[in-house]
């Protein structure tokens, strides 16, 4: 009998693990010369498709495990983190790997926001590669009470310090949606400590569903991580999937 033919097309765990291995040819190849290669000679010594080989090398760079001067590359600064002890990992170091992992899951944008005061700023944070799909700024401070990630944060705070918040945050609105009542968004504070995860329904921007959950390393809230999904594409069950993708991602951080 005839074995039959398999490749990498058919097979997509054959093609993921050639694509790990070129990967771990190239930082090895490139850290092995004491001088910056050309693109052209990485994909002559390791017989890389050029075309393959572009993508690849844009990930090393954009992650840091290589350096790139003009048309040349060599070591990067982030090859020095993989011998670094886990205390000279940040937070954001930590949660980079899960949030691209959870915008992978979904292909729908992801971050990781942490408090600043009465405001939240996404530290980490991976676009949906879709073509409707939000984009959430980093470095910028953001309410707490219009996102859902700050008001899964504010659903963790202990009581007295809630009531601070209540007494010192301004709850303007951003939307039409926007909820500025004490009541009601004490009334959703109530839900997302019943259910884990917080809902924000075009509060922040328009046409724009948030579902956050807070993350707690060794029982203290330390950020919150959140999806954000076009309102066009929410269908039966996203709210289920996506809760228990953000409770799996925040559990891992906790572990991490």
């Amino acid at each position: 009998m005839t074995a039959p033919i398999t490749s990498a097309a058919a097979n997509p765990m054959a093609s993921q693990v050639k694509s790990a291995t070129r990967t771990l040819d190239i930082i090895e190849y490139v850290v092995a010369h004491d001088r910056p290669l050309v693109a052209q000679e990485i994909a002559t010594a390791l017989g890389i498709p050029v075309s393959s080989l572009s993508y690849l090398l844009a990930t090393l760079v954009d992650r840091g495990y290589l350096l790139r001067e003009g048309r040349r590359y060599s070591a990067g600064p982030g090859l020095a983190r993989l011998q670094a002890s886990r205390a000279s990992y940040s937070l954001a170091d930590r949660a980079a790997p899960l949030v691209r992992t959870l915008r992978m899951q979904l292909n729908e944008t992801a971050s990781f926001f942490v408090r600043v005061g009465w405001q939240i700023e996404a530290i980490v944070t991976e676009s949906s590669e879709q073509a409707l799909r939000y984009a959430v700024p980093t470095g910028q401070r953001l309410p707490m009470h219009a996102l859902a990630s700050g008001k899964a944060l504010l659903a963790a705070l202990p009581a007295d310090e809630l009531e601070r918040y209540f007494a010192e945050a301004e709850l303007g609105p951003f939307t039409p949606s926007t909820v500025t009542s004490p009541a009601m968004l004490r009334a959703q504070l109530d839900e997302a400590r019943a259910t884990g995860v917080a809902i924000t329904d075009e509060e922040f921007s328009r046409g724009i569903v948030g579902i956050g959950r807070v993350v707690a390393v060794s029982g203290e809230s330390v950020g919150a991580l959140s999806v954000a999904i076009p309102k066009a594409r929410i269908e039966e069950g996203i709210h289920a999937r996506v809760a228990d993708l953000l409770e799996r991602t925040a559990g891992l951080l906790d572990t991490g």
